[in-house]
């Protein structure tokens, strides 16, 4: 039996929760979960806001712990392997786009807390071809958040080819954006972060930010004209698209890996004469995690957590939604 903590209704407390995984799949592997970060998903998944939750469920998809079991047929696993498993736990390997190496484009790909039980837990199963071996150096306590927020907003720099002379903006600095800065910083871009928290300035230069604006002025959003190829939003609220759009090269792109759930209010014109792009994309392929994760660890890239053990999970989820985490909450065993 897997001993876990469920979500039974919507915003809802968790509670102790038992249930049986049935037997090892030949292609799955079991992970004894050592930390588990929380994220914005988990709570949308808890309160059942994309309408598709099954309770109970036990949330969780930044898992960091090690193999304890694998299934007959895996071979790029060893018992007793640190490995991540991050909002993926399955994918068909028969499509064109995991054959491609676009395993989190796939139709049929199995989301880790979505019709199934995830990292809020002693163990947790997955199939071996979502799993990620995690390398020596990276801090294996803080990893949890880069197998889902991070690999998210390292996955447009790949994406999009974008170039180490490129300017490239963050809109919201929280737990993708903190992370966005790092990475991009590293990436060797010149980094502006878009901030409604002026207290935060210091520390998001410390982050990797070369310039920061105040995301709640126009005059100085409109100080940035024609400046970014790229900006990033993270944010979960509607903006002003059209200022930002005013702020992009041509040819800049606005890219969201933040859920805006009301339709965005864009002018067609400016997109066309500017030749601008607006896309999305959600977390990244294990390829990219693998090409994340060696790129984190060779400059030092790590998530901002704050710690709980997974009793207190009640505790951190109802710090999470008030908006007070310090930049990502993860769970220890």
């Amino acid at each position: 039996m897997i001993k876990a903590f469920a979500a039974f209704e919507p915003k809802g407390d968790l509670k102790p929760f038992e249930y049986d995984p049935g037997n090892l799949k030949s292609h799955e592997v079991e992970i004894d979960v050592h930390y588990c970060g929380i994220c914005h998903s988990d709570l949308s998944v808890i309160d059942n806001e994309w309408g598709n939750t099954q309770y109970p469920v036990v949330p969780g998809h930044e898992v960091v712990g090690k193999i304890t079991k694998i299934g007959k047929h895996v071979n790029h696993l060893e018992i007793g392997q640190a490995v991540g498993l991050g909002w993926h736990s399955g994918y068909c390997d028969e499509c064109s786009l995991c054959h491609m190496g676009n395993q989190n484009l796939c139709n049929s790909a199995q989301a880790t807390i979505i019709g199934r039980h995830g990292g809020f837990a002693d163990k947790v199963y997955a199939s071996a071809n979502s799993v990620v071996a995690i390398p020596d150096g990276i801090d294996l306590e803080s990893a949890g958040p880069l197998f889902c927020g991070g690999v998210t907003v390292f996955n447009p720099l790949l994406q999009y080819d974008i170039k180490p002379t490129d300017k490239v903006a963050v809109i919201g600095i929280g737990g993708l954006g903190h992370m966005a800065l790092q990475f991009i910083n590293a990436w060797g871009c010149e980094v502006t972060a878009f901030t409604s928290s002026e207290d935060k300035k210091e520390e998001v230069i410390g982050l990797g930010a070369h310039h920061v604006l105040n995301s709640r002025n126009p005059k100085e959003i409109g100080s940035a004209t024609g400046r970014f190829d790229l900006i990033i939003s993270t944010v979960n609220i509607t903006l002003d698209w059209n200022l930002y759009l005013s702020t992009l090269t041509p040819r800049g792109r606005l890219h969201f890996v933040g859920v805006v759930t009301d339709p965005l209010d864009i002018n067609v014109f400016s997109l066309i004469m500017g030749q601008r792009s607006v896309s999305g994309s959600p977390s990244g392929s294990p390829t990219t995690i693998v090409n994340m994760l060696e790129f984190a660890n060779r400059h030092n890239i790590k998530p901002e957590i704050e710690k709980f053990k997974f009793d207190e999970i009640n505790e951190a989820i109802k710090k999470l939604r008030t908006g007070q985490a310090h930049y990502r909450i993860v769970l220890c065993r």
